[in-house]
């Protein structure tokens, strides 16, 4: 035994490996353990958050060389003492029959009241987060925990690592315990039962989805390999007493063999015939008994909470599984997925189908999407459902063809630009860069304006013969093709018509842009429906004629009121002249009579011979104006009979 103890040499050799300790050392190192793992447990009682006192109890049973960061050896034995007091804490809880996440004293913290073992864990990630410890240390804790606990304390183990995902995600912790993470999170998959466990094992995998980015290559199938050992098994022999069709339960059961191995069906001809052949008598047999309604809400997918992951495959149970809609569903999507597996894009041209195999995977998925729809409760909508996400699934296809690149945009850095050395904005000849460059080019080839080509307007008969083609049934081009919904095309042929064919025009009031299409371009059966009736056509011209006179007799009238007024003006100015004079002799007189003695009679007797005055001549306007009309309008009028009587003569 050596004379003297030094701790700081004894915690050297076993961070360094050495195995040569005395008996005497090994009793005194691990009294420095029980006591460092003393006041660890002084500190997880104290109350308040973990940065006024982590660091510095760190600091009094390390004794750090650097002050506030640990060096490679001091981690390792720190490390060591954490999971030796983690140990204890859990053998603890567990000999007093708590949940190891609530064992211990409460601790008020300000939060929440919270366990020994949770408190301990904060502490431990408020020192990996500030980088006075190792990164990776808070993982391999909660590693020890997982394996350490039931899979009832499992759940809360792993609800603390849910409420910690933000700073474990971090880039500084993330880097150091990825691996580790995903290790434990894959052992309680191993752990759990995929039929009772369903939702726990969904919550380690969204979690792990949350976790690890996008283009984290770990949780990607990059060689699209199948799970061949995922195996369905079937009866192969009848047995008695049971009211199926035993061949059709075979039939039915042998398709999963195809689907769990869908790439074999582009490799051996005879596989594909196979399964082609065994899929028509599944699908002909659920066309032929359809189900109710009442069926369907008898099994309603949305109310029911209870989902299986495998189907059982006894054949005394067939006859019930044939009227469930959602083993339908199951059977029916499956037919799609693998039919888009089969039409997959990222595919080499070596892997794709045969022509005739394109045309088969074609028919048959239109069969399974009628089935789907017609499958109750909701068809149309399910139907649209999976159809989105088959659809979303070809991003995905893609993404690992390219080879998984990396989704997220680093961002972009903004130049620092110094004070007067901001760069000017370039002047346009034109305004913009396109009309300047074209200016460019028209100054280099001159004749590239004037070109005979350039200026020629097409033929309306040439310009809708595309539309005609698309209105014709025997093309058949769908609609969403045609090329009326293409605006721009549309306008265009509407100004060609204005200018062309005035008469194809008026029609897009009443058949629209079809209708403007020159009769001759449709075929018979199209044309008649465009073709105006005679009975319109009458109609149309007697509104026209009546317009046409309507716009005769306004046009006489204004040029008979122009004509008497340029004969009367002469007249209507001297006679206004001498309607005015007597008035303003009057309005004077009025004034000189007030000034001198504001007789009211005398007010009276002007006011009426003016007014008097003002009729006559008014009226004797208004009888000049009569006569000079009346005039001018036989004149016009004998004028125009004159032509009207002349032109059949002519």
């Amino acid at each position: 035994m050596k004379e003297k103890f030094n701790e700081d040499e004894v915690w050297g050799d076993l961070g360094n490996g050495n195995k040569a300790l005395e008996d005497g050392d090994m009793l005194m190192l691990l009294s420095v353990c029980f006591s460092s793992q003393e006041v660890f447990r002084t500190a997880i009682l104290q109350p308040g958050p973990p940065e006024g006192f982590a660091l510095q109890t760190v600091q009094e049973v390390i004794k750090p060389q650097k002050g506030t960061k640990l060096v490679q050896d001091e981690n390792q034995l720190l490390e060591n003492i954490l999971r030796t007091l983690l140990q204890e804490l859990v053998s603890s809880a567990v000999q007093s029959g708590e949940q190891i996440m609530q064992y211990g004293q409460s601790i008020d913290d300000g939060e929440a009241t919270r366990g020994h073992i949770p408190r301990l864990l904060d502490v431990v990630l408020y020192l990996c987060e500030k980088e006075h410890v190792e990164g990776g240390m808070i993982f391999q804790l909660l590693e020890d925990l997982t394996e350490m606990s039931t899979m009832r304390n499992c759940k809360d183990v792993f609800g603390y690592i849910e409420s910690k995902q933000d700073i474990l995600g971090k880039q500084e912790l993330f880097a150091r315990g990825k691996l580790v993470m995903l290790r434990t999170c894959n052992q309680l998959l191993r752990r759990l039962s995929k039929a009772n466990d369903v939702v726990f094992c969904g919550r380690i995998l969204m979690f792990l989805a949350h976790f690890f980015p996008l283009s984290e290559r770990s949780a990607v199938n990059i060689k699209g390999v199948f799970n061949t050992s995922n195996e369905t098994k079937y009866e192969k022999d009848a047995p008695d007493g049971i009211s199926i069709d035993f061949n059709f339960y075979k039939t039915f059961w042998s398709l999963q063999e195809h689907f769990c191995n869908p790439a074999s069906l582009t490799l051996a001809p005879t596989k594909w015939q196979k399964f082609t052949s065994s899929l028509m008598v599944v699908l002909n047999t659920f066309e032929a008994q359809p189900l109710s309604d009442e069926e369907g809400d008898a099994n309603n997918l949305e109310e029911s909470a209870n989902f299986s992951i495998k189907y059982l495959t006894s054949s005394k149970l067939m006859g019930l599984e044939l009227k469930d809609p959602s083993f339908r569903r199951h059977i029916l999507v499956q037919c799609l997925i693998l039919f888009d597996y089969l039409k997959a894009p990222g595919k080499s041209e070596k892997d794709l189908p045969s022509e005739s195999m394109k045309e088969e995977i074609k028919s048959y998925e239109e069969h399974v999407k009628k089935l789907l729809e017609m499958t109750p409760p909701k068809g149309k909508s399910f139907l649209h459902k999976i159809e989105h996400i088959l659809e979303r699934e070809k991003n995905w296809v893609w993404w690992k063809r390219d080879g998984c690149p990396p989704f997220e945009k680093q961002p972009i850095e903004k130049k620092m630009v110094q004070d007067g050395a901001k760069k000017r904005r370039p002047r346009w000849r034109l305004g913009n860069k396109e009309l300047s460059q074209l200016w460019k080019w028209a100054d280099q080839n001159p004749n590239a304006l004037t070109d005979p080509q350039r200026l020629q307007t097409p033929a309306i008969t040439e310009y809708w013969k595309p539309l005609a083609e698309d209105m014709d049934p025997a093309a058949g081009i769908e609609a969403e093709y045609h090329h009326k919904n293409n605006r721009v095309y549309c306008w265009k042929g509407l100004r060609f018509s204005a200018r062309q064919d005035l008469e194809g025009f008026s029609k897009f009031t009443e058949y629209g842009i079809e209708g403007v299409v020159p009769l001759e371009l449709l075929p018979p059966e199209e044309r008649s429906k465009y073709t105006p009736k005679q009975n319109d056509r009458s109609k149309r011209a007697k509104k026209e004629e009546t317009k046409g006179a309507a716009h005769q007799v306004e046009e006489n009238q204004l040029q008979i009121a122009t004509v008497a007024n340029e004969i009367d003006g002469e007249g209507l100015r001297t006679d206004v002249g001498a309607f005015v004079a007597p008035l303003d002799t009057d309005n004077t007189a009025t004034v000189g009579n007030m000034s001198q003695g504001n007789s009211p009679m005398a007010d009276e007797h002007q006011k009426q011979s003016s007014d008097t005055d003002g009729g006559q001549e008014a009226g004797q306007l208004e009888d000049d104006a009569e006569v000079d009309a009346e005039g001018d309008a036989g004149m016009i009028d004998g004028e125009m009979e004159a032509e009207v009587d002349l032109d059949p003569i002519g």
